[in-house]
């Protein structure tokens, strides 16, 4: 099916800003070889413009990374530091879109993520959930995306190798966002 206006029930064109008590941005990391370490940011912000051709909407996002929260404040505080997100020198970590586009049933978009002052194009694999409005006559869209980073291109090289062989932290990072946008008046 061809992702058109007219194809999406309560299809409606505007600015979107994302609801952060309904949204959650999370992310999940091979540890040990063995299992994944999964942790969330607290803070973040994003804008969805709606284009009459939704294959024209764009997307901006930025995420605090001094908002990390893996359940750990030891780690957290680790993962602030140069080893990581060298959060002091580079506070944020920003998405735009470049374009969206069909493959299948998948809604891709592409764009530039942008952390530690490096800027690499990804495609976030994306589930659109649908527009409804909400009990107290707002509208709101959600939707679902993913994408896997390399956390080394993006200059986060810390590791430590282990007795048994291979290292304590994958390069993989799986990004996760699952989010609510609220549609701004005109």
């Amino acid at each position: 099916m061809a992702l058109t206006a007219s194809a999406i029930p309560g299809y409606v064109t505007g600015t979107w800003t994302v609801d952060p008590t309904h949204s959650e941005v999370s992310f999940s990391v091979r540890h040990l070889a063995i299992s994944k370490v999964k942790g969330k940011f607290e803070q973040f912000d994003a804008t969805l413009v709606t284009a009459e051709n939704p294959l024209d909407t764009t997307l901006e996002a930025s995420i605090d990374v001094s908002s990390i929260n893996t359940n750990q404040p030891q780690r957290d505080q680790h993962l602030a530091t140069g080893d990581f997100f060298l959060t002091e020198e580079h506070p944020h970590m920003t998405f735009r879109s470049t374009g969206i586009r069909e493959d299948g049933d998948d809604m891709l978009i592409d764009g530039e993520l942008s952390l530690r002052g490096v800027t690499k194009n990804v495609t976030l694999k994306t589930e659109f959930g649908g527009v409804t409005t909400d009990g107290y006559g707002q509208t709101k869209l959600g939707a679902e995306a993913t994408t896997k980073i390399d956390r080394t291109e993006f200059g986060v090289n810390w590791n430590a190798a282990l007795e048994a062989g291979g290292f304590t932290l994958g390069n993989d990072v799986t990004i996760n966002l699952d989010v609510q946008f609220v549609l701004q008046a005109a």
